[in-house]
């Protein structure tokens, strides 16, 4: 069994705290970057801050798209050890979603409340938790003198931009972050998620033919059209669903979901609609490009227009307006979740399971842009990510922290 090396738990409260306590909704993330660079500098880490060209990263082939409007894309790396033999991976992003409305949290969003063990907060599970668990591990590696014997290089990436698309990662890969091995500490409770889906957002744009409501028959709502192809989605969500195979995804019962989220439309009230606008997310399916999903979207679309005797002649639109989140998968008997899998077992005594996931995350970047292998380790129950009274369990966060060390020193130290 690999020796257990000690974290210090008060200052990686102390990180958490800190990070929670910084707005850093996507889009505005220039002061949680500059402060997860100066934490890595007094870790004695090789620092640079990557702020890439918005017009370049846009015009990047391998572009995973945005939501949010943003004027900087901070990137954060950190190098410790030494070029020329194995690189290992750390990686984890610094955005987070909005709190919505306050008066559905029973702790300040941005307070950092510590109760029952768990740490309340906006990003506190999705995913600073982990970024705190990354600033941990490594400040153990550097008390036990194990940075300065690396036998290879460790890199350490705090990336933005990750909840609409991940192109903060792109722009870090695009700077050299990639290597043998990757872990993403995403909140998984610490199980290693080795397969996941992907995601596009769209909008629908639906015609319709205003009339008067008095005369609605004269018209044709918009609206109605909307529910015809709102059922064309459901049925293709279930034959996409019925047709996987892959036993890490067939066990989720949903992989690749279908949702419309956001419905608007009409401008007065005694009119029938002419023009409706639905956005929702789309699946990726497991080894399927975004690309891909976004024709099947498209042919699902057209299929259903043509079927219909208004949008026959009349068809609705549709466009990918956000987020590309590819598909990724590793094998389970890669040496990266068997390492890591062991060395969960040998740290906390416990075997973590081998999981997909339904969620896109950067996984898809490092794996099918970097050649990275690469998984997802972290802290925290992803059914409480994005949700009010968001919160991750500190001696999770702190196990993580533990894991990491130790995967880290057995990787390019053979302290196992």
């Amino acid at each position: 069994m690999a020796e257990t090396l000690a974290v210090d738990r008060e200052r990686l409260v102390a990180d958490l705290t800190a990070l929670v306590r910084i707005p850093s909704v996507t889009g505005s993330e220039e002061a949680v970057a500059d402060w997860a660079a100066a934490a890595l500098r007094e870790l004695g880490l090789r620092v640079e801050v990557v702020k890439p060209s918005l017009e370049a990263i846009r015009a990047d082939p391998d572009w995973p798209g945005e939501e949010m409007p943003r004027t900087d894309l901070p990137v954060v790396i950190g190098r410790a050890g030494r070029g020329g033999g194995r690189r290992l991976v750390l990686s984890g992003h610094l955005d987070v979603v909005p709190p919505g409305d306050p008066a559905t949290w029973t702790a300040d969003p941005w307070g950092a409340e510590i109760r029952d063990g768990e740490l309340y907060g906006r990003g506190a599970c999705d995913m600073k938790g982990g970024v705190a668990s990354i600033l941990a591990a490594v400040r153990t590696l550097a008390a036990a003198g194990d940075l300065d014997r690396l036998a290879g290089e460790l890199i350490v990436a705090l990336v933005v931009s990750e909840e609409d698309g991940g192109q903060g990662t792109l722009a870090g890969i695009r700077a050299g972050v990639g290597g043998d091995m990757a872990i993403i500490t995403e909140p998984s409770n610490l199980d290693v998620v080795v397969a996941h889906a992907g995601a596009i957002t769209f909008r629908l744009t639906v015609p319709g033919r205003a009339a008067h409501a008095s005369q609605r028959r004269e018209g044709v709502s918009a609206l109605d059209r909307l529910f015809v192809l709102s059922r064309a989605l459901e049925a293709d969500e279930a034959r996409r669903n019925a047709a996987e195979t892959d036993p890490l995804m067939t066990a989720l019962g949903l992989p690749y979901p279908t949702i419309i989220g956001v419905v608007g439309g009409g401008e007065w009230a005694s009119t029938v609609l002419d023009r409706v606008t639905a956005d929702g997310r789309y699946g990726v399916r497991l080894g399927q490009s975004p690309a891909a999903a976004e024709g099947e979207l498209r042919a699902v679309i057209a299929a259903a227009c043509a079927a219909d005797d208004f949008l026959r002649d009349h068809p609705a639109t549709v466009e990918v307006t956000g987020g590309r989140f590819g598909s990724a998968r590793v094998a389970s008997d890669h040496p990266l979740p068997v390492s890591l899998a062991e060395t969960v077992q040998a740290v906390t005594g416990r075997r973590p399971a081998l999981l997909g996931e339904p969620y896109g995350a950067d996984m898809g970047l490092f794996v099918n842009v970097a050649g990275t292998p690469c998984v997802v380790f972290g802290p925290g129950d992803v059914r409480v990510a994005h949700s009010a009274d968001e919160r991750v369990p500190l001696a999770e966060v702190e196990d993580c922290a533990r894991v990491l060390a130790a995967w880290v020193r057995r990787e390019l130290d053979g302290g196992a």
